[in-house]
């Protein structure tokens, strides 16, 4: 079957690419810089203008980019083929939607709003989806989650939290993700279903810390502070968080944790334990 990738360039469209190339397949795949490789339809586009988008007809879209802009743009795509479309999303909208953060909480509702919107565009079509949320996406190096504390770690030589960092996190391969993507594009029993893609282990958000340093061949050396003194140190590392916000203090405690059962049941969801690897880094 000929897939249609947007969003080929990031971590997790980059590795859907890959497995569909391993899988004999030759791909489409969109991003908004030029891209040639002779085993591969490269298509330079942007979401945000689709009627300059001249793609050729596709019979699975995987979305890795705004879902919100999919939906506006599905209808200028060629659809005379076009049988599912998977999409990701992000556990966030559940976790995050009350966030003392206004910014986040309209990025959130426009996430949400989003998914809504490319839901209803796909049975107006009648084309199957899937809407996919992931937890805290990592690929060694590559993401702004945990390579990001890892080179926090790496220049500093220590971690503050603040508090205890107890509660709970389900970090998921970049990887695992594709692998699942695929896995759900395939399977007839995910078609119109919302899935939370959680990662193979549940860890404290200090675990989570404690094998980065493992990961990086550092001792452990996390310092519990408490609020005062973590928004201090906030600040210092704020330069390699441009996104990040002091609200992240307050969520260490917070679990968030989802229930991947329903993924496994329906399309074979089995994402590897966290042990992540910096060899690259």
């Amino acid at each position: 079957m000929k897939s249609l990738v947007i969003g080929a360039t990031g971590i997790v469209g980059s590795y859907i690419v890959q497995h569909l190339l391993a899988a004999g397949e030759r791909p489409s795949a969109m991003s908004r810089s030029v891209h040639r490789d002779e085993a591969i339809d490269w298509v330079q586009g942007d979401l945000s203008t689709p009627a300059a988008m001249d793609i050729a007809a596709f019979e699975i879209l995987y979305c890795t980019a705004d879902v919100g802009l999919l939906a506006d743009a599905l209808p200028h795509l060629d659809l005379s083929t076009l049988k599912r479309v998977v999409a990701f999303t992000s556990t966030s909208i559940v976790t995050k939607m009350d966030s003392e953060i206004a910014s986040e909480r309209e990025h959130l509702r426009r996430l949400a709003d989003g998914e809504q919107r490319l839901i209803a565009a796909c049975e107006n079509y009648g084309v199957g989806w899937t809407i996919l949320r992931p937890t805290i996406i990592y690929a060694e190096g590559r993401d702004g989650n945990v390579s990001r504390l890892a080179r926090l770690i790496r220049k500093f030589g220590f971690l503050p939290l603040m508090g205890s960092g107890a509660g709970l996190r389900q970090p998921v391969h970049a990887e695992d993700l594709a692998i699942g993507a695929i896995q759900a594009a395939a399977s007839a029993n995910a078609i119109n279903k919302t899935y939370a893609l959680p990662g193979g282990e549940v860890v404290s958000y200090r675990e989570m810390v404690g094998r980065i340093f493992d990961a990086l061949g550092r001792p452990r050396r996390i310092v519990s502070a408490p609020p005062i003194m973590w928004r201090m140190a906030f600040m210092l590392a704020k330069p390699f968080f441009p996104g990040a916000n002091a609200a992240m203090g307050n969520r260490m405690a917070q679990d968030m944790v989802f229930d991947g059962a329903p993924a496994t049941a329906d399309f074979g969801w089995s994402p590897r334990p966290f042990r992540p690897v910096f060899a690259a880094l």
